[in-house]
């Protein structure tokens, strides 16, 4: 009986061990400076409503936010927006992405220009192309 309960628990050592070569091989350490945009992440809690909405369709990221300090090596202080005052400033480096600025994500606003009766022809501002 001895014999089996050791040869099961180097069987279980040794697959954890392997399991966690995997994991620490594509594991990468988050790093921020200070003055980088993140978002950050929200949760999303089965009827507990913090960020704007709530249900299936709630935002997974808000933001983009600047940082303005770094903590330890883990905690972050975000500027957060006024609206978002009540919420503790400081966040953990695993519910923080960073914030990769894209200069084709801006469209540039153009005021509508409306008929008598209050309708306006739809122009496209773009064409995407489809891979």
């Amino acid at each position: 009986m001895l014999e089996a309960i050791q040869r099961i628990k180097t069987r279980i050592q040794t697959t954890q061990s392997r399991q966690k070569s995997y994991t620490d091989v594509r594991r990468k350490d988050l790093e921020f400076e200070v003055s980088d945009k993140v978002f950050l992440k929200v949760a999303p809690i089965q009827g507990f409503l913090r960020f704007g909405r709530k249900g299936k369709l709630s935002h997974r990221f808000i933001g983009p936010f600047e940082i303005l300090e770094r903590i330890d090596p883990i905690p972050y202080r975000l500027a957060l927006a006024p609206s978002l005052s009540t919420v503790h400033g400081a966040f953990h480096v695993t519910i923080l992405r960073k914030y990769v600025a894209d200069p084709s994500h801006v469209i540039d606003y153009e005021p509508l220009q409306l008929n008598e009766s209050l309708s306006y022809k739809e122009k496209p501002s773009r064409f995407l192309k489809v891979k």
